[in-house]
């Protein structure tokens, strides 16, 4: 069978090293890989292929960067004109990026039957984009690829009962297989930090970067929890501080965007994370690091439910207090599987071949 994938984004490149390295060897499934562009800094987006030894894309469309609708019609009319050239008999798509439902959304209007890594996430905010984009990639998608228990009752509520699978997290997967390639980063002594001393931030999202009194606040909250801070800045939040003015806290440590391998150091070296990103709060559970969310929900919710995460929001004093009190439960549960998941995705592909 001919499959093709559909990727864009940092958390994507990482699911998709679990699965095209058991792709290849399942000598049933031929993978072609479409980059959207979605993430095209070089730190964010090339990189990740070299350190995580994913193919080379069969097919770079070059568009990122826009408003979410002019961003997502570009895309979903170039994954057109790859499908309809490629004719495969499956496309593939990760999480919830608008590469994610570009894909979809090309496939299921072409007649190709779409697979669906990470199906059943909900934060039931659908002022997001993820959480629209997710939602309606499921409701297009014959093969549902859930990571939890919770995931599939969401699907289930929503009258989604056919082909879905548990097949648990692929990003446990990558982090298990890719933690003792850990890289330090070059830079990291020059900050004169202590191993276990600092806390490990992400900022990105469009509903804490695109709001000045929401990023000034998170700002705030991480300079006043008494910790050094190491932010690897997104470009997106670097251009919103840039045109805000924004005085970076002398605390908070920017530094440019992070490899997947230099990521993974950085998480297994901190105290903890405070982070908005959905992966990110994962990656801190699978290496034992308590998170600190900086939004108000999260689709994660067995992190929290067990302890792991806390939300904080952008709600200074609490981000300040949660950061200084941190610490991981006393009780650990595998929550995201035996770090199988890749095997057991390609497993059903290849049934359904």
């Amino acid at each position: 069978m001919k499959l093709v994938t559909v990727i864009g984004a940092r958390p994507q490149f990482i699911k998709a090293a679990a699965v095209s390295r058991r792709i290849s060897s399942s000598g049933t499934i031929r993978e072609v890989i479409v980059h959207t562009g979605q993430h095209f800094d070089a730190n964010m987006s090339d990189v990740f292929f070299s350190e995580l030894d994913i193919p080379v894309p069969a097919y770079h469309l070059g568009v990122g960067g826009g408003n979410h609708g002019a961003m997502t019609g570009r895309q979903l009319e170039k994954i057109e004109e790859v499908l309809i050239a490629e004719k495969p008999d499956w496309v593939l798509v990760y999480g919830d990026t608008n590469s994610t439902l570009a894909g979809a959304l090309a496939a299921a209007k072409l007649h190709i039957k779409v697979a669906h890594v990470e199906a059943g996430l909900r934060s039931f905010n659908r002022r997001m984009p993820e959480e629209v984009n997710r939602v309606l990639t499921d409701h297009v998608a014959t093969i549902l690829f859930a990571p939890t228990q919770t995931a599939i009752q969401n699907l289930s509520n929503e009258g989604i009962r056919s082909g879905v699978h548990l097949c648990g997290d692929v990003m446990y997967d990558a982090a298990m297989f890719f933690k003792n390639r850990a890289q330090e980063p070059r830079w990291f002594k020059s900050l004169g930090l202590s191993l276990g001393g600092f806390v490990l931030a992400t900022i990105h999202r469009a509903e804490n970067t695109d709001d000045a009194g929401r990023l000034s606040s998170i700002l705030s909250g991480l300079a006043r929890a008494g910790l050094p801070v190491v932010l690897p800045l997104h470009p997106r939040t670097r251009a919103r501080l840039t045109a805000g003015g924004n005085t970076v806290p002398a605390n908070i440590h920017i530094v440019e965007p992070v490899g997947f391998l230099e990521m993974v150091w950085l998480e297994v070296a901190c105290r903890m994370v405070a982070t908005d990103s959905g992966g990110v709060q994962k990656e801190a559970y699978f290496h034992g690091k308590p998170c600190v969310t900086l939004r108000d929900e999260t689709e994660w919710v067995e992190l929290v439910e067990t302890g792991w995460n806390v939300l904080a929001g952008a709600d200074a004093e609490k981000i300040a207090k949660l950061i200084s009190s941190a610490k991981p439960p006393a009780m650990r549960t595998e929550l995201y599987g035996d770090g199988d998941a890749a095997s057991r995705i390609v497993r059903v592909l290849s049934d359904a071949a």
